[in-house]
Parts: structure tokens; sequence; C-alpha cells
């Protein structure tokens, strides 16, 4: 069974597997390193901060 390289779609090189070549692993390599393959995080729980903020107000007046 023939696996195709994720970056460019031919066949892989067992030597550079899942990739065909070592251009394409590099490739694959810089988006990691630059953090194009990163997740988005979103807080859903902002009472920590918003518990902060209302006591850095209260710090203030006094």
């Amino acid at each position: 069974m023939s696996r195709i390289c994720p970056e460019c779609g031919k066949p892989t090189d067992h030597a550079y597997r899942p990739f065909c070549s070592k251009r394409c692993a590099d490739l694959d390599l810089g988006r990691w390193l630059n953090g194009s393959y990163a997740i988005p995080v979103h807080e859903e729980d902002n009472g920590i901060k918003d518990a902060e903020e209302s006591m850095d107000r209260d710090n203030l007046i006094r």
C-alpha cells in the first residue's frame, strides 16, 4: 500500500516518512516552528479576570 506525501501528494520515501523528501519534511517543520499549526484558544471563563479587575478598581478607590 503506497502512501502519499501530505505536503505535495507524491509517493512517500521510507527515509522521510510520511514525506517524500527532505524538502517536504523541512517545509512541514518550518510550519511547526513558526506557529502555523497552533491551536487557537478561546477562554470561556472570564470570571477570574473579571474578579481581578474588580479588585484593582477597589484598590484604586481607597
